[in-house]
């Protein structure tokens, strides 16, 4: 008969290339997952941008304003938005006058977080 050996398990070298290939995936998989997330909040930034430029014309067609004319936060926050809209990245938001796009104060190295 054989003899069974009452401590079978994994060795040293199976549990380190199992470890190994995890670490692999992760090296592939975050930078993939930090990406994705960082184009959400550019994608959430650039809806946030047309809501307030919306909201910015809005107000300025029914109080006949014209180009140039200053629009605040507070002109536009109960009546042609619920709440001000915040930066998914941390940016605030600069409304701007009327004519010209809102923008966001958020740093970046590609122009993602503007309105086209």
């Amino acid at each position: 008969m054989k003899k069974m050996n009452k401590y079978q398990g994994f060795t040293l070298i199976e549990i380190m290339i199992v470890v190994m290939i995890i670490g692999i995936l992760l090296a592939i998989a975050v930078p993939n997952f930090v990406r994705a997330r960082d184009t959400s909040r550019a994608s959430t930034c650039v809806a946030n941008l047309k809501q307030i430029d919306s909201a910015k014309e809005q107000y300025a067609m029914e109080n006949r304003l014209g180009a140039g004319a200053a629009v605040t936060q507070a002109n536009i926050v109960p009546n042609y938005v619920r709440t001000f809209p915040s930066c998914a990245s941390g940016g605030t938001y600069v409304i701007s006058v009327v004519g010209n796009n809102p923008s966001c104060a958020y740093v970046t190295t590609d122009a993602r977080h503007a309105l086209p």
